[in-house]
């Protein structure tokens, strides 16, 4: 085994007499204590003590009483075993010592003296220092005001002292950077505050570092273990530290938390510019300093980005900003429009883009020899690196950048954009492993832009659809006052089938119609569309509401059967929809509606009672089978009624009662404006976050004149119709429409001659001024008249054609009581 050199490790072997008084004396006496011996051989023993204690606990001996030796044992110097004295050195000061006591036997079996073997006591033995010198780990040893009193060779390369130059002096002012945090933003305490801590409370800690030594770009990583070291007493006399740099394994952590963090926090959202957005402010600060995002104006509206790429060789590219978020000013991009930036033909961006490589720019070569640089202990396969070295350009320091990571933004193939990871607060230098996560963070980001740009698409034509479906105006008529909104869902939500309409009726009549188609997206807006057309087909035949909603259920059914899927393996879209559907008659001030499972409306009298609407709902359409019921009531003029689809009342911080209870109490009847009263109701009811479509229609009734009604029985008799003629033309008079009287004579008396003839009693005549003349034959039969050509020589079979060519329009409806042929003239504005 090799010896340690005395010089190294000084032991002091002293030989003392009976008497107390020292008979031998080694040269490790003379290194420890710098007494030679002809100073201290024949001197009591008790002269080598120091006047003031030793620096700890009181020494182990077997006995503490003086021996009979005259050497004192309370000091550890005059019985058996081992104890810690404080020792005198030529030079004056103190020397700390551990002495162990041997007793000498002579042979008639008397004591004969002591044999004492004296270290310093913060020594050890040889094996025990070989091993902690060559120990691979940082290790280090201070006395509790944090002085220096050991380190090891692997901890004097870490911090770039020897033990020589950091013995006595303070942890503090040899390492200063361990004063204070890497990383203030984590609340992190410095490394030289635990160390005290540690000395102050004797307990423990185990932890994980990260620093940056001074004069290094790179920031380490070590696992680190403090504890204190206490003498036999317990009193803490010093406190060790031991490390091991764990660089690697900490920043791959880093990163996959980093990646953890990204899969979770990009694309919450199907909004391009908010995962642009995202894509910005994950990285930052715990990756880079500032990050940009710039796209295609195409990705920005959801169409195809450019395929193949209009980059031109030798032309700058325009793209626009959608993000960028920095650590030092406000740079997140929340709202507004986004820039226009344009990149020069050589630039980077554009080189990246149309490479579809990325690129790595350094300030200042961070290798030797030109090679890439890793960092401190971080695993790099130059296999990753594109080919060549990254770029070193000095001219980014202009911008205040060490170091910018440029990656082409790409899914599917195509190209969106491009996006850049710069550095300017941290001297690191990018590495591989860096590269390799920000191009990861660009595809995961990619992805999710790119499945917002399809969902813009979508929604971009469902919406364009929808509200080419809906009404762009509503229609001019007396009937009612009307107003409408329509709003679809927030954007990270499909766009309903919600839909509301306003048909004019015969008779002055009209129709108002809310519905809602189930799904969403571009199959609820063309399902939507569809109905919409059978509604306005089906109005057109004058069927009463729960007549119509059956024909409505029975189209609904047929749709379902069209969709369904030809293979296991296709699927199928949602079916189903909500409709109400209500016919006011100006005339009577009469209501009739009937419901598809759709929330009936609420109605609000002129003096501001709510008049209760008792009608069942029946099932939604495309159930089958089951009935539709019609109700009527009797409505005061000027009374108010909404018209409304479920999302307007019904969100997730509330249900439909509360949202019902809620509109009611937004409804002012009292405001002149109907339009206004929308944008009231549409503030009050759509706060935060919507999933839904919401659609109001509002309608304030009027009634029709009495004065502008006139009807009279007509008698099944030939002779009644010259009467009827004459009744209209003295009616028209009164109204001061001359100008109508000859093609109302006309048609009155074809139309009450095919009463008599195919109808039967009882049979009425009504005019009706409105918008337009309208002249109204009723009688009890259920046969429908209709239109034909009659030959050259027939007496009979061109009365409908008469009326439809003099006429703007007629028609039949059927009623409880049998049907009423109509037809209508339009009237002179000044009429």
């Amino acid at each position: 085994m090799e010896m340690a050199d005395d010089r190294d490790f000084p032991t002091a072997a002293v030989v003392v007499d009976a008497d107390g008084r020292v008979s031998g004396w080694s040269e490790g006496g003379r290194l420890l204590l710098g007494w030679a011996s002809e100073d201290v051989l024949g001197q009591p023993v008790t002269d080598l003590l120091a006047d003031t204690p030793a620096v700890g606990s009181e020494p182990r001996p077997t006995g503490s009483e003086p021996s009979p030796s005259g050497i004192p044992g309370g000091n550890g110097i005059g019985a058996d075993g081992t104890g810690l004295v404080a020792l005198r050195h030529r030079d004056g000061f103190t020397v700390d010592a551990v002495v162990t006591t041997h007793p000498l036997v002579g042979l008639d079996g008397g004591a004969q003296g002591r044999v004492m073997t004296v270290q310093r006591w913060d020594r050890r033995p040889v094996i025990a220092d070989r091993a902690f010198e060559q120990c691979p780990f940082a290790l280090g040893v201070y006395d509790p005001e944090l002085r220096f009193l050991w380190i090891n060779a692997s901890a004097g390369r870490v911090i770039a002292h020897s033990e020589e130059q950091v013995r006595g002096r303070k942890y503090r002012d040899v390492l200063p950077e361990f004063d204070r945090s890497l990383f203030p933003e984590r609340d992190d305490k410095p490394y030289t505050d635990q160390l005290a801590e540690v000395a102050r409370t004797g307990e423990p800690a185990r932890l994980i570092t990260v620093f940056r030594p001074l004069g290094s770009n790179y920031a380490n990583a070590w696992a680190t273990s403090m504890w204190p070291v206490r003498d036999a007493e317990g009193t803490v006399r010093a406190v060790a530290n031991w490390g091991f740099d764990m660089s690697a394994e900490y920043w791959a952590r880093q990163r996959l938390l980093l990646l953890n963090e990204a899969s979770s926090g990009i694309g919450r959202t199907l909004d391009v510019i908010g995962t642009a957005q995202e894509l910005a402010r994950t990285p930052v600060p715990g990756f880079t300093d500032l990050v940009t995002v710039d796209l295609f104006d195409e990705v920005l509206r959801g169409e195809e980005p450019p395929s193949p790429p209009t980059i031109e060789r030798g032309a700058s590219v325009t793209l626009s900003r959608a993000a960028r978020h920095g650590t030092t000013e406000d740079t997140d991009r929340s709202t507004g429009p986004a820039m226009p930036v344009t990149h020069a033909a050589a630039s980077v961006a554009a080189t990246c883009m149309d490479t579809g490589r990325s690129t790595v720019e350094l300030a200042a070569d961070p290798g030797v020899g030109g090679e890439w640089a890793f960092g401190p202990g971080l695993a790099a396969d130059p296999a990753h690196w594109p080919p060549g070295n990254p770029v070193i350009d000095k001219s980014i320091t202009a911008e205040g950048l060490t170091g910018r990571i440029t990656v082409p933004l790409r899914a599917r193939g195509a190209l969106l954009g491009v996006v850049t990871f710069s550095r300017s607060e941290r001297p690191e230098a990018f590495t591989a492993d860096d590269l390799i996560l920000a191009e990861e963070l660009t595809a995961k980001a990619a992805v999710a832009i790119d499945n917002a740009r399809r969902y813009s698409r979508e929604r971009t034509t469902a919406l364009t659809l929808q509200r080419t479906l809906l009404p762009q105006r509503l229609p001019q008529q007396d009937a009612v006052e009307v107003a409408s909104r329509y709003l679809p869902a927030d954007t990270d939500a499909e766009v309903g089938g919600d839909w509301f309409d306003v048909i004019p009726l015969s008779g002055a009549r009209v129709a108002l119609i809310v519905g809602d188609v189930v799904g969403h997206g571009l199959h609820a807006s063309a399902s939507m569309g569809r109905l919409r057309t059978a509604v306005r087909t089906l109005a057109d035949v004058d069927l009463p509401p729960d007549e119509l909603l059956t024909h409505l259920d029975d189209l609904v059914l047929h749709l379902a059967s069209d969709l369904q899927p030809s293979s296991h393996f296709q699927t199928t879209g949602e079916t189903g929809a909500t409709c109400l559907y209500t016919v006011y008659d100006p005339v009577s001030r009469r209501l009739t509606l009937a419901s598809a499972g759709h929330p009936l409306p609420l109605v609000i009298a002129p003096d501001g009672t709510r008049t209760p609407v008792a009608a069942q709902p029946g099932p939604p359409l495309g159930i089958g089978g089951l009935p539709f019921e019609s109700s009527e009531l009797e409505l005061p003029e000027g009374s108010l009624l909404a018209l409304y689809t479920d999302g307007l009342v019904e969100s997730r911080e509330r249900d439909v009662d509360r949202g019902v209870a809620g509109l009611l109490g937004a409804l002012d009847h009292t405001v002149s404006s109907l339009d206004a009263l929308c944008d009231t109701v549409m503030a009050a009811m759509l706060t935060g976050h919507r999933t839904d479509d919401a659609a109001v229609l509002l309608a304030r009734t009027s009634a029709l004149d009495p004065q502008h009604v006139a009807d009279r029985d007509v008698e099944p008799d030939f002779t009644q119709v010259s009467r009827a003629r004459q009744f209209a033309l003295d009616q028209v008079a009164a109204w001061g429409l001359e100008e109508t009287a000859f093609v109302t004579e006309l048609v009155v008396s074809e139309l009450v001659t095919n009463a008599i003839r195919y109808g039967e009693p009882p049979i009425r005549l009504r005019l009706i001024r409105d918008t337009a003349l309208i002249c109204e034959v009723s009688d009890a039969s259920n046969t429908a008249p209709h239109l034909r050509r009659a030959r050259a020589f027939d007496e009979g079979g061109r009365g409908l054609l008469l009326v439809a060519q003099l006429t703007q329009g007629w028609g039949t409806r059927h009623t409880s009581q049998g049907k009423t042929i109509w037809c209508a003239q339009s009237l002179a504005d000044d009429a």
